[in-house]
């Protein structure tokens, strides 16, 4: 094992829990393109009291230095792809927006980056992938490729299992994508660890469902944002998601959880 390769496996090992082989990553990287979202006007207003239940927290350099406390002991995944908004006419052309020598200035635990398959400019972003794995190799940070999905195209297995296929064939060390139906064919085709991200809001019911479905169906942990901090109650939200992820609890558990903790 090269020095490289344990510091690899180190930063891993921050990010999954060794104990349980799973993770949940806090997604709150969003005003990269939304801009202030409901929830993260004031970042660390809404991240203070949902983070400590959290393995991680996902988000940008510019949050990072003017929001979080450099005192946090939660290791940090740095989205280092942007370049477009949701009011441009280029939403799925990202690029890299951030080096990995100010990841490594910020102590990134690992770095995002968002390839397109299937999109105009799905060549520009899965080389600026393979850039960011290159480069990162040097210094042994674990890269997270996020498949994103533009509203005209379908997330289903097919779909899915392709884009996290190719994240993991060109160098990702564990993939985001979104949770489908037959969601076994999406992980049964990775060698990669895969996440799945939360989406957009939807009741926490049924995204407790789905975070349940997804680990059953080989996911190791989910990335979710705005179904936890744009949830009634946050903090209930988040130690429900935990009870699914780390605790083995089904989503009816979760739910009960969340409505006892939401009461109190």
């Amino acid at each position: 094992m090269t020095k490289m390769d344990w510091g690899m496996k180190n930063r891993l090992s921050r990010i999954i829990s060794p104990k349980t082989g799973h993770t949940v990553m806090l997604a709150v990287d969003h005003g990269y393109f939304l801009g202030p979202t409901t929830g993260l006007e004031q970042p660390w207003k809404t991240i203070k009291p949902i983070l400590p239940h959290a393995d991680c927290l996902m988000l940008t350099r510019g949050v990072l230095r003017n929001s979080v406390p450099p005192e946090i002991d939660k290791p940090i995944i740095l989205r280092v792809s942007g370049g477009a908004s949701i009011v441009g006419p280029e939403l799925l052309h990202e690029g890299i927006a951030t080096s990995i020598e100010d990841a490594i200035r910020l102590n990134a635990a690992a770095v995002a980056f968002s390839i397109m398959v299937g999109a105009p400019y799905e060549r520009d972003t899965i080389l600026g992938l393979t850039q960011v794995v290159d480069e990162c190799q040097r210094y042994g940070i674990p890269v997270l490729a996020v498949t994103a999905v533009g509203k005209e195209m379908k997330r289903d297995a097919r779909y899915l299992a392709l884009a996290t296929r190719i994240a993991a064939e060109f160098g990702a060390s564990v993939v985001k994508t979104y949770y489908c139906e037959n969601f076994e064919k999406v992980v049964d085709g990775s060698p990669v660890p895969v996440v799945i991200a939360g989406g957009k809001k939807i009741p926490e019911k049924d995204a407790l469902e789905m975070a349940y479905n997804a680990i059953e169906a080989g996911a190791i942990g989910v990335d979710m944002g705005r179904n936890i901090f744009q949830s009634e109650n946050p903090v209930a939200m988040i130690k429900a998601v935990r009870e699914i992820v780390h605790n083995g609890a089904n989503a009816k558990e979760a739910f009960e959880l969340y409505n006892s903790l939401k009461s109190k």
